[in-house]
């Protein structure tokens, strides 16, 4: 998957740029429906007023968040995409500087693990992985973003998980 990556306000040293391609290359890992070559995506690291904008906009909801994702393709057309041919937007995500500061500091974890389990999580959701939808949803969600994060060697950011 080719990545489009726009860094607006998250400040250094760390590279949120590498951050997003090695988060992106586990999750490839761990759902392979994303390694197909012909798919793109953009990220946009920016701050949560803009992150409330894209929410208000497009989820009437006037607040920001951690991370918003935005498919283009189904889960079906993603599973029936052919290697072969032009370049497929898969989706955009945005992910709100203060707010994932924020939720890092609360749970004790260093931003960057919490910046890559939110690009993992994206990603999912764009493939078409949703924990919204049923609790049997969020288990296999959740067990594919600790196996891609445990290959980061992140911690598994649920807890501990059997």
């Amino acid at each position: 998957m080719e990545l489009d990556i726009e860094i607006d306000g998250w400040p250094g040293p760390y590279d949120w740029a590498d951050l997003a391609y090695r988060a992106a290359e586990v999750a490839e890992g761990v759902a392979p429906e994303l390694a197909n070559r012909r798919l793109t995506a953009s990220m946009l690291f920016t701050l949560d007023e803009e992150v409330q904008v894209l929410n208000r906009e497009w989820r009437t909801k006037d607040k920001p968040t951690n991370v918003l994702s935005f498919p283009m393709l189904t889960r079906d057309e993603l599973l029936g995409l052919a290697p072969e041919g032009g370049p497929e937007m898969l989706g955009d995500l945005a992910l709100a500087w203060e707010t994932c500061t924020r939720e890092a500091a609360g749970k004790g974890i260093a931003l960057e693990h919490h910046a890559a389990h939110l690009v993992v999580h994206g990603l999912l959701h764009l493939a078409g992985y949703d924990h919204e939808t049923s609790p049997a949803d969020a288990e296999a969600m959740e067990k594919l973003e600790i196996a891609a994060l445990a290959k980061l060697g992140i911690a598994d950011p649920y807890g501990d998980h059997v």
